[in-house]
């Protein structure tokens, strides 16, 4: 007896919370870097040092960690995703769009940011998934 083939349908929710859980590790690790790593006053004088004011260092840091805390959580996340792609398309055209598009060139290219922001609105179209604490 054969058994039954996994309809991509019923595997799709599953899908969408690996992809949600996987963008919200990544804005935590990012997140957490600019906070415990590099300081939020590093990241500032960063910031500043790419012609940027300072505050939107700070920022970051907030809205980073707050994507990663709703994307892992499930709390609108589609949503919240979806607010995201402005911040990782304003690190192109702010930061990586001059290094070239190959992640590895010096500076890192805006290969990356541009996947990333991609993703989230795959995430956008497909919806939270499972397992999430408030969707919409």
């Amino acid at each position: 007896m054969q058994s039954s083939p996994v309809r991509v349908s019923a595997l799709a929710p599953l899908g969408a919370s690996l992809l949600r859980w996987g963008l919200g590790a990544l804005f935590l690790v990012h997140g957490l870097t600019k906070l415990l790593v590099f300081t939020p006053a590093g990241t500032a004088a960063y910031f500043v040092s790419l012609g940027l004011p300072g505050a939107l260092g700070y920022l970051t840091i907030a809205l980073e960690l707050i994507l990663a805390a709703a994307l892992l959580l499930g709390i609108y996340a589609r949503w919240v995703g979806l607010a995201g792609v402005p911040l990782l398309l304003g690190t192109i055209v702010s930061v990586h769009g001059a290094n070239g598009f190959s992640f590895a060139n010096a500076g890192g290219g805006w290969e990356y940011p541009a996947f990333w922001a991609f993703a989230l609105l795959v995430l956008f179209c497909i919806g939270d998934g499972k397992w999430t604490l408030v969707s919409r």
